[in-house]
């Protein structure tokens, strides 16, 4: 006769559909990413690279006309009309510029992550994660800042093609006109970038516990939408500003950052801060339903595909 009560035979039984009869701390470490095997930093780089860039490609490809309206609306002034021509343009240049980008902000961002989650307490894994954020966002921020002025730059008409963008902003500006607007750049992405992966990882920890299994690619899309839409609109403000530094050229209309901000507030009023904040938490809310979905399905599809050739060997 067995000694298990019923209340046992059910905590197995949930166990076994788990998959965690063997190791019953297995999901719960899984959750934070804290298993005790050693960081394997050259695989978790890897597939950070792979899955980032795949991700980052398919979000600005399928987004990129809701992203040229909100530069249009952030940069015009007064009543002056938007353009609704040339929604595309400048993306295949901007491709270029996403992919390496966003591949270098996931392969930093991942093993950053697991090493600050191995490091610290269990209990502030939401540092961990805003950390992680902001040390992957600096790292992709030197590839990121010159794609995206050559891109805004040519969403608002002044280049007809990333090449001549690139040719026509060093030879009138110096090298440095690529990274117009850096400072701002930095302002806005790195606490965005922080804010939205804490957000969402928090947020699957949160559910992970709740449902007691791992996410469907419908949740993670959800979740991706929420802290995305979230932190877009919070930092709104912030792309403003940067928007307004990198197109400016050769003008200087702005000194920097708080004479942007000055500027704007008194000639145009403080709602213009919030000028593209429609299109930019629907560009942000698609996009991080989008980005997250893939490149939480990316990392499975690489998993899986290193346990197969693990078996092989």
């Amino acid at each position: 006769m067995s000694s298990k009560g019923p209340h046992t035979d059910s905590l197995d039984t949930w166990k076994i559909k788990m998959g965690t009869q063997k190791n019953p701390d297995k999901f719960f470490m899984s959750i934070t990413e804290g298993e005790r095997k050693p960081l394997d930093f050259l695989r978790v780089l890897y597939d950070g690279c792979i899955a980032g860039g795949v991700a980052g490609v398919i979000v600005e490809t399928v987004l990129y006309p809701i992203d040229t309206i909100k530069t249009r609306l952030q940069v015009v002034r007064g009543g002056g009309q938007i353009i609704l021509k040339g929604l595309y343009s400048g993306l295949a240049g901007n491709l270029a510029g996403v992919l390496p980008a966003s591949a270098i902000f996931v392969g930093v961002y991942e093993p950053t992550k697991q090493k600050l989650l191995k490091s610290l307490p269990e209990n502030l894994s939401a540092v961990a994660h805003f950390a992680a954020g902001a040390i992957g966002g600096a790292a992709s921020s030197l590839v990121r800042v010159p794609t995206e002025v050559v891109k805004q730059r040519m969403q608002t008409g002044q280049f007809r093609s990333a090449p001549d963008a690139v040719r026509l902003i060093v030879s009138n500006e110096g090298f440095k006109g690529l990274y117009a607007g850096y400072g701002s750049f930095l302002l806005r992405d790195l606490p965005f970038d922080a804010l939205q992966f804490c957000i969402y990882e928090q947020l699957r920890i949160g559910y992970k516990l709740a449902a007691k299994r791992d996410l469907k690619d419908a949740e993670n899309a959800m979740l991706g939408a929420f802290s995305g839409a979230i932190t877009g609109a919070v930092t709104t403000p912030l792309d403003v500003v940067k928007t307004r530094l990198m197109v400016q050229g050769s003008q200087k209309h702005y000194k920097g950052i708080l004479d942007c901000v000055s500027k704007i507030v008194k000639e145009e009023g403080t709602h213009t801060l919030f000028k593209g904040i429609g299109p930019r938490v629907l560009w942000i809310g698609i996009g991080g339903s989008i980005f997250f979905s893939v490149l939480e399905k990316t990392k499975q599809v690489l998993a899986q595909r290193h346990t197969q050739d693990e078996a092989q060997n």
